[in-house]
């Protein structure tokens, strides 16, 4: 669809219904508060995104919108979902996810366009990702097993140890920890906070860390569950020693 790229994008339109947005993870890096203390970032490149579908109750049984993230390499789709990106004038994207409403603002449309400007400094986000991937691993690095005694000639060094009884129920139970495939899974980390909205250039500095390595593409969504801030007293006098 080469003549819907530039009449697509241009219909800017910021929906507040819309809780969340997809990006990609730049990297970490620190920031320094009002009292000189470090604090760990992580600079998310959030959006562009454009309303790709609309769900709705009565045709799909729940509110929701799906979202498709602009990038500048062009996406390759099948006839079945060029006619979808068609339907909605925009052009194909490689990397769609689906956002709930809130139920406030503007109906969004498909079309529509949303930036990092959803978002405001001090939000509480949860940001969903995969985890980076270990391959196999035992059980030291994957649980956290303290393994055996370093010394010559112990015979037990890293190894997991007991798996089971003997003779009742003589079978390994379930659930038991054991070494195996470790990293690759979808991890959502919650109540971070917004500390720079850059609308411009479409990124998000958050606190502490997201899963993932650099350039992992995640979703960003308001917090379910946001923390309630609470302010200590600052209690003026001498300590007490």
């Amino acid at each position: 669809m080469p003549g819907t790229r530039n009449t697509a994008f241009q219909r800017i339109g910021n929906r507040a219904m819309v809780t969340g947005i997809i990006g990609q993870k730049i990297g970490m890096t620190q920031v320094f508060g009002a009292d000189g203390a470090a604090r760990p970032v992580t600079v998310l490149k959030a959006g562009p995104c454009v309303v790709i579908q609309r769900k709705q109750v009565d045709r799909d049984g729940y509110d929701a919108v799906q979202l498709g993230l602009v990038e500048e390499r062009p996406a390759r789709v099948t006839k079945p979902v060029a006619g979808l990106y068609a339907r909605a004038n925009v052009p194909p994207t490689r990397l769609r996810r689906e956002v709930a409403l809130d139920g406030q603002g503007d109906e969004p449309a498909e079309g529509d366009q949303v930036s990092a400007s959803l978002f405001s400094e001090g939000d509480q986000v949860d940001v969903t990702g995969v985890s980076r991937g270990r391959g196999f691993q035992g059980v030291m690095k994957r649980h956290g097993f303290g393994g055996g005694r370093a010394t010559h000639g112990s015979m037990f060094h890293r190894a997991p140890g007991s798996i089971g009884q003997s003779s009742y129920p003589s079978r390994v139970l379930k659930g038991m920890r054991a070494p195996g495939h470790m990293g690759g899974d979808r991890v959502t980390v919650r109540n971070l906070r917004v500390v720079t909205v850059d609308a411009e250039s479409n990124q998000l500095v958050v606190t502490g860390a997201v899963p993932g390595a650099a350039g992992t593409y995640v979703v960003i969504r308001r917090a379910v569950a946001p923390q309630r801030v609470t302010v200590s007293p600052v209690v003026a006098g001498k300590k007490k020693r």
